[in-house]
């Protein structure tokens, strides 16, 4: 058997170069008074050509970009926004900001992503958007989704957090849709630390999110009277910074989490009753975090499966229990309806967990994870 490292092995984390550090420290030094803005417009200029985008605009998250794409298109008190079932919250906490009513849609077995078959039974005439997520790095049917938002005149919204790097149709996640919104927390694919991005090819909407993002005031305003009560969304230029040198690494990036990915698939892959990510028809999966969806006799057993993996020295992250049955939305009538009709997302996520996925993985730590995998699969839920 191999042996574990000295250390808990993380489930995330960077690759930093020195590309990053002398970007930091050139922003640090130089980044002020006219030249605030160089690194900022560097960063976004690069990531709009990155994902195929007219505009782009760096912020402190991805949760920030919806936001203001949903403030954007005057979304609010009595209207609905559909999304999936099984994400993190802060998919759906913009839709709560601005007044509106989540509604979740259940997803793909295969995927893990919602699809315009399980989206359509959720459109009523309240609904003003559909907000899609790649979740883990996957992309749902995009074109089909497309063709049914445009059938029912509803934009549509990416929350590719997770996805920098993701293709779909050979089209770069962020590429679809009204607007698409990116995560550059430190455990994701690309980081600044803290920070996102929203990208746009609409003008208009990209100019009113800008007016928007920085208290109701037009780009380049020196007034100081703001005609709107608005938010503040900036990121500084160091974090721009870091951006610009991950997004020139980003092919580097994406390679490396998919040789991850497949050093876990030829020890896992063949594994009886188990389930790994998947590569759907059409997709690129950048793999953001390599997840293992456990037998059924695990289901319910997340916490435990976690602590006998930190037993042995490894970090875990469940995969998102569906939004429905989390305290912040189970009492909701949307998520009571949701509850019975996600047959799949409650199949799945109980037993989802996340391996370690970060950029420092040696070999014998995939090694170590996928016998300690093995393992906890033999001796069953505990």
């Amino acid at each position: 058997m191999s042996t574990p490292s000295p250390a808990l092995i993380p489930v995330a984390g960077p690759s930093i170069t020195d590309r990053e550090i002398d970007y930091v420290r050139d922003a640090a030094e130089n980044g002020w008074f006219e030249n605030a803005g160089l690194f900022h417009e560097r960063f976004e200029r690069a990531f709009a050509a990155a994902t195929g985008r007219r505009h782009a605009m760096a912020l402190p998250s991805c949760t920030s970009g919806l936001h203001l794409a949903l403030a954007a298109l005057d979304i609010g008190p009595g209207d609905e926004v559909i999304l999936p079932d099984v994400t993190w919250i802060a998919s759906a906490a913009p839709v709560s900001y601005v007044g509106a009513t989540p509604v979740f849609a259940d997803m793909d077995p295969e995927s893990w992503c919602v699809t315009a078959a399980t989206i359509a039974p959720c459109i009523t005439e309240k609904t003003r958007a559909i907000l899609i997520v790649d979740l883990y790095g996957s992309m749902p049917p995009m074109d089909e989704i497309a063709a049914l938002a445009g059938r029912h005149g509803l934009p549509l919204i990416e929350d590719a957090a997770e996805a920098a790097g993701s293709r779909y149709r050979d089209q770069p996640a962020g590429s679809f849709g009204l607007a698409s919104a990116f995560s550059f927390h430190g455990s994701k694919t690309l980081t600044t630390g803290e920070g996102g991005m929203l990208v746009s090819d609409d003008a208009e909407f990209f100019a009113r999110c800008q007016f928007l993002r920085d208290h109701g005031r037009v780009p380049g305003d020196v007034s100081f009277r703001s005609t709107e009560v608005g938010f503040k969304y900036k990121m500084s230029a160091m974090q721009a910074a870091m951006g610009l040198a991950q997004t020139e690494r980003l092919e580097e990036l994406i390679a490396r989490k998919r040789d991850i990915f497949a050093a876990y698939a030829a020890r896992l892959g063949g594994l009886p009753g188990i389930t790994l990510n998947a590569e759907p028809d059409g997709v690129l999966n950048s793999y953001w975090m390599v997840t293992v969806i456990f037998p059924e006799r695990f289901a319910g057993r997340k916490p435990a499966l976690m602590a006998a993996f930190r037993e042995r020295g490894i970090a875990t992250r469940p995969m998102f229990d569906p939004l429905s049955d989390i305290p912040a939305f189970a009492q909701t009538p949307q998520a009571q309806v949701a509850r019975g009709r996600n047959t799949v997302s409650y199949a799945i996520a109980p037993r989802g967990l996340n391996l370690p996925s970060g950029y420092n993985l040696g070999t014998e730590d995939i090694t170590y994870v996928c016998d300690m995998v093995e393992e906890v699969l033999q001796a069953g839920p505990e």
